[in-house]
């Protein structure tokens, strides 16, 4: 029976959830002063297509390992509301060792958890909503076979370092003045400076934000009066800890050139999507291929996928 979402009844494993990380990732991880066990964070760009893993260095940051271009996701730049609405998810999610899928119809896959705390409080549905293989997608995050083989491999031996769980960030864009003045007439807007916050203090503090719901937003690194609340959608209590000062600096002068750009009338209307998104290199693989091709295993050296020191179709999923 078909399962609702990106993943399916189970199938053979065989040895595809146990692949060894890539020698040469493990290579760059050396020379960033990381370790196949050290912890790790997912950030998702939609827009751009790209989703980056980062890891914990010796200095107990969070350090960009490397960035894979995404094949396909569905929906529009926005967060997901309903089951059905073909929506890939945006917020921040938390995905434990149970959630990982070497059983996934689409090769390998994690869920993400959605809808987390505060997407219940609101009322929205929707299930088994993935990150996997097999560049297909109706509300997922979809990359080749082997793309996703090597991000399962790497977040695998994290999980067997000892961490527990690990935080993923989804954004509709990476969030920076340019692409917020871009986007300032979307009904998202609001939402979207909220998802900034906890971009910004990853960005200046690197290190995984703590998560918290109330006020029915994203509250990040706050220490309560009387703990965390537990309706996201009450009124925020009183805050224990002083704000972050280099993440509010941050945040004010982004506001300020935000508002610049929009002043000066020099910005961009934003590309508005009909069906979701794919990674430039993946459009010309379908221009040359043909989407069936994009739905087998692709070689990682059939697509460019860049490094941290490299400058940075039609959906068929029949579900969600």
């Amino acid at each position: 029976m078909f399962m609702s979402g990106c993943v399916s009844t189970a199938l053979d494993v065989a040895d595809k959830a146990n692949q060894p990380i890539n020698a040469s990732l493990v290579s760059d991880m050396g020379r960033r002063k990381m370790t196949p066990a050290d912890p790790i964070l997912i950030r998702i760009f939609k827009d751009e297509s790209e989703l980056e893993i980062w890891k914990r260095n010796r200095s107990g940051r969070y350090a960009l390992l490397k960035t894979f271009p995404m094949c396909r996701w569905s929906g529009k730049l926005g967060p997901k509301t309903r089951n059905g609405d073909r929506q890939a998810p945006e917020g921040f999610y938390q995905v434990s060792a149970g959630m990982m899928n070497p059983n996934s119809q689409y090769y390998l896959s994690f869920n993400l958890g959605y809808p987390n705390k505060l997407e219940s409080a609101f009322g929205y549905s929707g299930e088994a909503l993935m990150v996997h293989g097999a560049c297909s997608s109706s509300g997922c995050f979809a990359l080749t076979d082997a793309g996703v083989a090597e991000i399962y491999s790497v977040v695998r031996e994290a999980i067997r370092g000892g961490q527990s769980s690990f935080q993923v960030q989804a954004f509709p864009f990476r969030m920076t003045p340019e692409n917020m003045a871009k986007n300032r007439n979307s009904p998202n807007f609001d939402f979207w400076k909220n998802l900034k916050q906890g971009y910004d203090n990853f960005e200046v503090t690197g290190r995984p934000p703590k998560i918290s719901y109330c006020g029915g937003r994203y509250v990040f690194d706050a220490e309560f009066e009387g703990g965390d609340p537990r309706d996201p959608l009450a009124s925020c209590p009183p805050v224990l800890n002083s704000e972050n000062g280099a993440v509010a600096a941050r945040d004010d002068a982004d506001a300020r050139k935000t508002e610049a750009l929009v002043a000066s009338g020099a910005t961009i209307e934003a590309h508005a999507y009909s069906d979701g998104g794919m990674h430039p290199s993946f459009r010309k693989l379908l221009q040359s291929r043909g989407a069936a091709a994009l739905a087998k295993k692709t070689s990682l050296d059939e697509v460019p996928i860049s490094r941290p020191e490299a400058a940075l179709a039609d959906p068929h999923s029949p579900s969600e």
